[in-house]
Order: C-alpha cells, then structure tokens, then sequence
C-alpha cells in the first residue's frame, strides 16, 4: 500500500473529521502515516480518537509529516464539511503538498481537479488529482427490479443523525460476521468508503437523485453476482429526519434490507451542524423504520460520544429495557451478538437457500 498522510487541520475531533476517523480506524488502500492537524501536534491520532495508540502520529505542519515520512505519496483531504466545500485555510497545504510531489485524494463536493491553479500545479509536478465524487458524478444506472434476485442476507445500518458512526459500525458487523464463518461483504455508501479501499462502493450524494436506486440495486447485484455471499452489510448515508442529510429512504427502498440496525448517540440533542433542530425522540425512529421497511430494527447500537463508559453501558440496559431490541455499545460490547442474533433469525429470510439457512 501506498503512504498517505490526512490533513485535519482543526477539525480532526469534529464531526467533520469523520473521514479521517475512518481512515485512522480502517484503511486497505492506503497505509496511513499521519495526520496534519496542529491543534493536536505530537499525539496520536488512534488514542486521541477513540483511546487506542494506533501509531500514527498527528504533526503540526505538512513539513514536519514530510520529514519524518518522505516516502508519502498522498494527501488526503481529511474532512467533510457543510456544503463540501474546501476550508480556505487548507489550500495552501494542499498547494505546498503538491509542489512536494503528492497526488491529491478529495472527497469533498468541490472538485479540486476543476481548480485551474492547482490542476496546473498537478500537470508540472506530475502528480495525480482525485475527486472521489467526480467518480460516481455521471452514474446513471435505473433501477430494474433485479434486487429480487439477490439472495445474501440483507443488512443496513442507519443512524439517528449524520455523522454518527454508521459506517464504522456496519465494518464491525461485517467482520462480526467473518468471524462466525460466513462469508460477508462490505459495500460502502460514500466517500470515505471508497477511501477505505472497499471493492463495493457507490458515493449516493453524488449520484443525482432519479438514479439513486439504480445505484444502489448495481451495487448489490453486482456483489452478488460476483461473490455469492451470505451476508451483505452495508450503511445508510444522512439520517432519516436529519432537515439537511436526510437519507437512508432510498437504501430501505431499493436494497429492501432484511434487517436494519440503529446507530444512536444519547448524548446528542440536535442535528448534526444544525443546532437549532433537535433530534426527535429514538422511538420515532423505531416506528419510522418499521413503517418503512414493515419491521422493527433488529438491534439498537450506542456511539458513546460525550459519555463515560458507564453512561453508555446504562443507557444501552436502558433502552433494551424500554424497547424489548437488542442494544449495545459496539467500542465496549463489540458487535458479536447482534451478528449471532441477526445468524439466527436468518433461516427462510428472503429467498434464503435451505442449506444457507442451516448455516446461519
């Protein structure tokens, strides 16, 4: 794998870092060496995240990552931030980057490939501009109906707010289910999946809107066709009521999943970057998806952010106890018993072979 160094410059522990998040917790493309991020210099970017040392140390300039890892050959742009565009304090560093000879990966909505000045720094200093949207930009597959056809188990984690940890959680029930000897594919939804190195990805909020289906059922087809899986898992993008990210409707509709996890974060009273909207109670979500998909989530899971451990474990035997669903809080608990549960109540579960299901 190729080296690469995220640039977070501010940001690494807001929700806007959720792409260096990822990459910090799960990278297969690139083998991540560092983040620039001076308002965290010298830490660690795994501890300081989550409180597990990974070793990749956060530096306070580009110069000084460069120094210590002359062999990197990428900058990430390591944010996702309202409206997608580039903060303006970045572009300098990715200026400087590519004058010292790294190719850009960018997952933002601005298309730094489109920028004159930098797509000619790029040509001079022989170095390659990725847009990771721009990939999926002109994608326009309709939807057929062949999802039907697609027999792997289904399963789709959707969250009560943007930026919650979907993803995150979804890559742990996948390899939760590796784990139990099935065989599990990953398919990613945005960005920071494709980032991630995941043979399955689509980038859905760059994708226009008539076409999303058909995206989605492509995906899923296609790994199906390709790799006969027992279990597919996947995440939503947005939140089903978030009034800027709404997503997840799509999802529910065209991959028809045949069980639907709930991401939630308690100590989380408003929207992501929208302070003035609350996030409705997780009951609504509860019946919304049951509404949607003609059944309830089949386990709940808790992003411990602003929690002690102990909170979170509480509010997990909370709400087990008040909705009779499974809950746990995946950094603490792991996910294994969510992965044996959705096993077990696999057999039959849409169009599922006979001998599958004993399986399961």
């Amino acid at each position: 794998m190729e080296e690469a160094l995220v640039l977070t410059e501010g940001r690494y522990l807001t929700s806007d870092g959720k792409t260096a998040h990822g990459l910090v917790r799960y990278s297969r493309m690139f083998r991540i060496v560092g983040l620039i991020d001076s308002t965290l210099a010298s830490l660690d970017a795994g501890e300081v995240l989550d409180g597990r040392r990974r070793g990749i140390p956060i530096y306070a300039t580009l110069e000084e990552a460069l120094a210590e890892n002359p062999n990197a050959k990428w900058l990430i742009i390591g944010v996702a931030t309202p409206g997608g565009r580039l903060p303006p304090e970045y572009r300098r560093i990715v200026e400087e980057a590519i004058k010292n000879g790294l190719g850009i990966i960018n997952g933002l909505h601005e298309f730094l490939s489109d920028d004159p000045y930098l797509r000619h720094l790029a040509r001079r200093y022989g170095v390659e501009i990725i847009d990771v949207r721009k990939i999926f930009y002109n994608m326009r597959v309709p939807f057929t109906g062949r999802i039907a056809e697609v027999k792997a188990i289904k399963v789709a984690v959707l969250g009560t707010d943007a930026a919650v940890g979907k993803r995150t959680v979804a890559i742990m029930l996948h390899e939760a289910f590796r784990e139990l000897g099935l065989k599990s594919v990953f398919i990613a939804m945005g960005q920071t999946g494709w980032m991630q190195g995941f043979k399955y990805a689509i980038v859905t909020d760059s994708i226009i809107d008539d076409f999303v289906p058909g995206a989605i059922e492509d995906v899923f087809y296609r790994a199906w066709v390709e790799e006969r899986p027992d279990v597919i898992v996947t995440h939503g993008e947005g939140s089903l009521l978030h009034p800027a990210f709404p997503g997840g409707f799509d999802l529910i509709a065209a991959a028809r999943p045949d069980f639907i996890v709930l991401q939630h974060a308690p100590a989380r009273k408003t929207f992501d970057d929208f302070p003035e909207f609350r996030i409705p109670p997780l009951e609504t979500y509860v019946q919304l998806i049951e509404l949607l998909s003609g059944k309830k989530p089949i386990a709940i899971t808790i992003n411990s952010e602003g929690l002690s451990d102990e909170e979170a474990l509480s509010w997990a035997r909370r709400i087990e106890g008040e909705t009779g669903i499974m809950t746990r809080v995946p950094f603490l608990q792991g996910v294994g018993d969510i992965a044996r549960l959705i096993a077990r109540q696999s057999s039959g579960v849409g169009g599922v072979e006979p001998s599958r299901a004993e399986v399961l």
